[in-house]
């Protein structure tokens, strides 16, 4: 039978543990950590000999203190030092979350995010909240975002349901840019919307005239499961990993396919690299994901992971 000194020296230390576990999910993992996720992927639809590398940057949501312009400056510095062939943005630049202490507007981390260096260029998507922050374009029913504007302001390009053919070593491919999924939900609040989101994967892969490997990029990860055959790779961001994963498990994800296309890579139709994500959504707290810069290499020698 338990003493009562020892039930109390166990609630103790039950709430120790709770403290430091909650402190450290708010206040370390979520703005100190930053890692490196590589993933070595060989689609089938990919030439075996072609090796290009691609660091993706998703979630940022700037803003004071979670994601400041010195935390994304960092992460550019990062980003550039892995030295990829081509750098990739997937989507929500602007804050997820209103536990903040300050907005941080477009104008200001846009020319940061210009800084970011790749031989075959640093090409982006929007993401949800880029479009459910824009009270305006809710409101009326069309962009482009306050986001879109200022990347492009700064020499990004954006692409919403939109490809582009680029080369690495003489070799051809795509790269296209899916329009957001979740675009207009919020715009139920002002007015009844035919359609939620404005992507086109139809028209996207339309754009692709011919046959060169493609590589998708679409912010969130669901629409994996209808893509054609003709896709070699999809990057997304969106889930946060879940923002709490614990032994590879992820308890709440934002994906009708659950923990399936909640992080990391998975085989569907196609290949698909979901990353964790760099800043945080709904509230400032990460445990067991945290922040990342996802490095992939595809095609190549098959080399281990580091």
């Amino acid at each position: 039978m338990i003493s009562r000194r020892r039930f109390f020296k166990f609630i103790a230390s039950l709430g120790a543990a709770t403290f430091s576990t909650a402190a450290y999910g708010f206040g370390v993992e979520p703005v100190l950590r930053l890692r490196v996720a590589r993933y070595h992927v060989t689609p089938p639809q990919w030439p075996a000999d072609l090796e290009l590398t691609i660091a993706a940057v998703a979630d940022l949501h700037a803003c004071d203190p979670w994601m400041s312009l010195r935390h994304i400056e960092a992460i550019v510095a990062h980003t550039n030092a892995l030295r990829p062939d081509l750098i990739v943005m997937l989507g929500d630049y602007v804050a997820g979350h209103r536990h903040i202490r300050r907005r941080i507007e477009a104008v200001a981390w846009a020319p940061l995010l210009a800084q970011l260096k790749a031989p075959l260029g640093v090409h982006a998507i929007l993401g949800n909240h880029d479009y459910w922050d824009d009270r305006e374009v809710q409101r009326e029913g069309r962009g482009p975002t306050a986001a879109r504007r200022a990347l492009e302001a700064v020499g990004v390009p954006v692409y919403e349901n939109d490809a582009v053919r680029l080369t690495k070593d003489g070799r051809a491919f795509w790269l296209a840019g899916l329009g957001d999924q979740l675009a207009y939900w919020p715009a139920r609040r002002f007015r009844p919307v035919p359609r939620i989101g404005i992507d086109d994967l139809g028209a996207t892969l339309a754009k692709v005239t011919d046959d060169a490997p493609v590589i998708l990029l679409a912010h969130e990860p669901d629409v994996a499961m209808r893509v054609p055959a003709r896709v070699a790779l999809q990057l997304s961001g969106h889930t946060h990993g879940g923002q709490v994963r614990l032994l590879g498990w992820s308890p709440v994800v934002p994906s009708r396919y659950g923990n399936l296309l909640a992080y990391g890579h998975a085989r569907v139709n196609c290949d698909v690299v979901v990353s964790g994500g760099l800043g945080c959504s709904i509230m400032p707290f990460r445990l067991g994901v945290p922040p990342e810069i996802v490095l992939v290499t595809l095609g190549g020698e098959n080399r281990p992971i580091s």
